[in-house]
């Protein structure tokens, strides 16, 4: 495997949940790392609290949905690390609801964070890979609903399935230059995103909140477990130091054995 040390690692969403212990993940292998958010204060606390010396982790505000924003955000990490070598696109939102009453507002807010974020974050970030002549690493945040549906979540499917197409795209396109590209598909993690999740979910579907655990988000998985935020940073690390483009392209399921393939 590659080592991290003193690679630059960009990750967005990186202010709480998967992103956040991806970040502090990428850290402890002496990675520096990109603490991207919507919320500044919170992505510059984050980076304080991993790093207080302010040498190896940095806080930037990114609105993913903002061209000038992500624009500025990736020059200035690249101004101030000396390039970018780790993208992990990782910000997300979830909106749950029918589809024939589904805000087409909230339909163009969660696509236009989830792809447009994507599209804007690895455009800003190949410039630099490709120029700095040494290679790179785009990790997408997917999910099982990348490979498979559920009810209430058209939005959120049809985006996670888009990002496995960029995944594919951006290894194809990526190869000359050394770069590669995969896809992190991880089952139900209990981060904040998820635990609002249980009771609008019980609501739409006249269940219980143990239910919808139970019977909706683990039913198909091999031990009831949720997938842990460890369980994705451990996933990331591994693809970010994986050293040949043998592994690009890929999906990689961290789901408990909810789907296989």
């Amino acid at each position: 495997m590659m080592s991290l040390t003193d690679k630059v690692a960009v990750v967005t969403g990186a202010a709480s949940g998967i992103g956040r212990d991806i970040a502090k993940a990428f850290l402890a292998e002496g990675a520096k790392v990109v603490i991207a958010d919507l919320n500044f204060d919170a992505a510059n606390a984050t980076a304080k609290e991993f790093d207080p010396s302010g040498e190896r982790a940095m806080g930037v505000a990114m609105d993913v949905t903002d061209e000038a924003q992500v624009e500025a955000g990736i020059e200035a990490a690249a101004a101030r690390f000396g390039g970018i070598d780790v993208l992990v696109s990782n910000a997300g939102v979830q909106i749950v609801g029918p589809l024939e009453t589904f805000a087409f507002s909230d339909w163009k807010k969660l696509l236009a964070i989830h792809l447009d974020g994507a599209f804007l974050t690895t455009r800003a970030c190949l410039k630099h890979m490709y120029a700095q002549g040494r290679g790179g690493t785009v990790i997408y945040m997917g999910s099982v609903h990348s490979k498979e549906a559920s009810v209430l979540k058209a939005p959120y499917v049809t985006a996670k399935h888009g990002l496995e197409g960029l995944t594919k795209v951006v290894a194809k396109e990526g190869a000359a230059h050394g770069v590669r590209a995969n896809l992190i598909c991880p089952g139900f993690v209990r981060t904040p995103l998820v635990e609002k999740q249980i009771p609008e979910q019980a609501q739409a579907l006249g269940l219980s909140e143990a239910d919808v655990i139970k019977k909706v988000m683990l039913k198909d998985t091999v031990d009831g477990e949720f997938t842990t935020v460890d369980d994705v940073a451990r996933t990331a690390v591994f693809l970010a130091g994986f050293p040949t483009n043998a592994l690009t392209g890929q999906s990689i399921v961290v789901s408990h054995g909810w789907y296989m393939q």
